[in-house]
């Protein structure tokens, strides 16, 4: 990947908190080990701890275990925070599905029931683990707001080149209370991060929102 500071990049939205998660996400999805070491490093005393367990944790949905146990052992190593002793927001299956299928359904909005009944064509296990396992018990958690986790998975969608759910996403963002300039920034500020051609691609795929949305 390439060398990327997020210092390098100046705008007023998201603020540098947000955007080192938003960066950090996008390097749990595609950097090498050093790099996410490095990422976990520069959020150690800027971002709020809890809010960046909090990335590291979903991004097991959007890129695998693998690279968010490497990226929870570096965080663990580089903070010195212990894990806690039990998951404070551990809930029963049924509370899992009822906010799984309000948060999915605030992030597609008026695709909602497409989404639903598409992904059951594919699988009915895929719908259930979606709704429950994906929105329900994961980013439904109260730690860190839908705004901030649709901007996290803007980036991580787009290192991980995952056209179709970044699409999703984009709209998903705004739809979760973004604001166009907040996209903007998130985009902007994993930039270096990805190479010309898919940073064009990525580009021109939120353009193609925007517009939609104005319509």
């Amino acid at each position: 990947m390439a060398e990327f500071s997020a210092d390098s990049v100046m705008m007023l939205e998201p603020d540098q908190p947000t955007r080192l998660l938003i960066r950090l996400s996008a390097v749990i999805a595609a950097g090498s080990e050093g790099e996410i070491r490095n990422a976990v490093q520069e959020c150690d005393g800027t971002t709020d701890p809890v809010k960046t367990e909090e990335v590291i944790l979903q991004s097991h949905l959007f890129c695998g275990f693998p690279r968010a146990l490497n990226a929870a052992r570096e965080w663990r190593r580089i903070s010195n925070r212990p894990a806690p002793g039990v998951d404070e927001d551990a809930a029963a299956v049924e509370e899992w599905r009822s906010r799984g299928e309000e948060t999915c359904a605030r992030v597609y909005g008026d695709a909602y029931a497409r989404l639903r009944a598409n992904v059951r064509l594919l699988h009915p296990a895929l719908d259930e683990w979606m709704v429950e396992e994906g929105y329900g018990r994961g980013l439904s958690r109260p730690a860190l707001d839908l705004k901030t986790r649709e901007l996290c998975i803007i980036a991580s969608c787009a290192a991980g080149r995952q056209e179709r759910q970044l699409h999703s996403h984009l709209h998903g963002a705004l739809n979760a209370g973004a604001s166009e300039q907040e996209v903007d920034g998130a985009i902007e500020c994993i930039s270096g991060l990805l190479d010309a051609s898919w940073l064009a691609r990525s580009r021109a795929l939120w353009a193609k929102v925007k517009y939609s949305r104005r319509q």
